[in-house]
């Protein structure tokens, strides 16, 4: 690995980091879909790549750009969580605390946790990255591959049996692993005029984006945001999260926001900035331990892995080799450029929500929510928002936590088990 390759990994880096942090603050446009198009363009970038580094490094190059761009999305997409209403699949439960203290005029406070958190989870997983690699190609894969079920129970135990009301929750558990199960399972058909349009986006931003904002059009406008300047919650929120984020890196339908709801019933966090802090560390070690789960067993976790596994190909695998290692280093980068844009677009979206009047920030949103629907599933896609977003508004109503509606992410992967 000589100097040159270290450059063109930082440019690649630096790239990656503008493109996750375009995909994490536009609605609709998730970063598998830049790690598509990055992959498609592949043949365009190999000469370039080459001129910077020698010939042959080409992949490895282009990998870190993808893998930077993951990396940088986990960070920013919690931005647009907050100040606007649509959560990432990585996000649908920390967006509920974070509009309470929108609306308490700390949204700041919400993205400060969020920052603070993924760049704590990040530094921890980086560092547990290579013994973690050691430990599943000693044996390890097969031992956590059969306790998936057991983990996928106990989660969605967790959820009806902490409730305020386990039979109201249960029964919108199943409900929303219904709809779940008809997106993730295609039978609802995707015509996108605009890019790859997944049904995820519509059901998600119904069941937790949507509800909160409607609701929030009825009440006042909220008070005049702040921000601290300092780190609202310390770096303990993070540490909490590590361990989640590396279950929920290999199991398969344990997403980060189901891994912060067990966390939170373990450590007793109430706190709404604490446990979005926890649940954003959550997150980016999913992200990062995805890296190792690839370079083990040669599956990915998310699109933007199997992209990397089409690029790089059999050099990942094997312990700490140079494609691994050089990941690894373009993961920390990312993971420093990440908190800075993190911080820089929440105070953008701050000053936007001070600037503009309540209900026309509300209208625009519903209006851009649906515009960004329509181009990217099209009318099925519109139809599944107005689906879900009449379920979202049940939970109240009913007395309990939207948590329950994390169901359309766990019960698909539980279905899938038993077929």
């Amino acid at each position: 690995m000589g100097p040159e390759l270290i450059f063109a990994v930082v440019v690649a880096g630096i790239i990656g980091a503008m493109i996750g942090t375009f995909t994490g603050l536009v609605p609709g446009i998730h970063v598998n879909t830049a790690a598509t198009l990055l992959l498609g363009a592949y043949p365009a970038f190999e000469q370039l790549a080459e001129s910077l580094s020698g010939p042959g490094s080409a992949p490895i190059i282009v990998a870190c750009c993808i893998t930077s761009a993951s990396v940088v999305h986990s960070f920013v997409d919690f931005v647009p969580s907050v100040f606007i209403g649509v959560p990432d699949a990585d996000e649908t439960l920390s967006v509920l605390p974070g509009h309470r203290l929108f609306q308490e005029g700390r949204g700041m406070v919400a993205v400060r946790s969020a920052a603070i958190g993924s760049v704590v989870g990040s530094i921890s997983a980086i560092a547990l990255a290579i013994p973690l690699q050691w430990a599943l190609m000693c044996g390890g894969t097969g031992i956590v591959d059969d306790l998936t079920l057991c983990v996928l129970l106990v989660v969605i135990g967790t959820i009806i049996l902490t409730s305020e009301d386990p039979l109201i929750s249960g029964m919108l558990l199943a409900l929303s692993g219904v709809l779940g199960i008809v997106v993730q399972t295609g039978i609802v058909p995707v015509f996108s005029f605009l890019g790859d349009g997944t049904m995820l986006f519509p059901l998600l931003t119904g069941l937790f984006g949507l509800p909160p904002l409607l609701e929030r059009s009825s009440r006042r406008r909220p008070v005049r945001q702040r921000d601290p300047m300092r780190d609202p919650v310390g770096p303990m929120p993070g540490l909490k999260g590590v361990a989640t984020g590396i279950v929920a890196g290999w199991f398969p339908g344990v997403t980060s926001t189901a891994g912060a709801l067990m966390a939170s019933r373990i450590t007793r966090e109430t706190d709404p900035a604490r446990f979005i802090s926890m649940t954003a560390s959550i997150g980016t070690v999913t992200s990062v331990f995805s890296l190792v789960t690839l370079s083990v067993s040669g599956s990915g976790r998310s699109g933007t892995s199997m992209a990397v596994k089409s690029i790089v190909g059999d050099s990942l695998f094997g312990f700490c080799s140079d494609a691994f290692l050089l990941l690894l280093f373009c993961m920390a980068l990312a993971s420093v450029l990440g908190y800075g844009a993190t911080i820089v677009s929440g105070r953008f979206m701050m000053g936007v929500s001070e600037r503009v009047p309540e209900k026309l920030m509300n209208d625009s949103i519903l209006v851009l929510i649906v515009a960004l629907v329509t181009l990217f599933t099209g009318p099925f896609g519109l139809c599944l928002l107005v689906v879900s977003a009449a379920m979202g508004m049940i939970p109240p109503h009913m007395g309990v936590s939207r948590v329950c509606l994390t169901g359309c992410l766990t019960v698909p992967v539980l279905f899938g088990l038993f077929l």
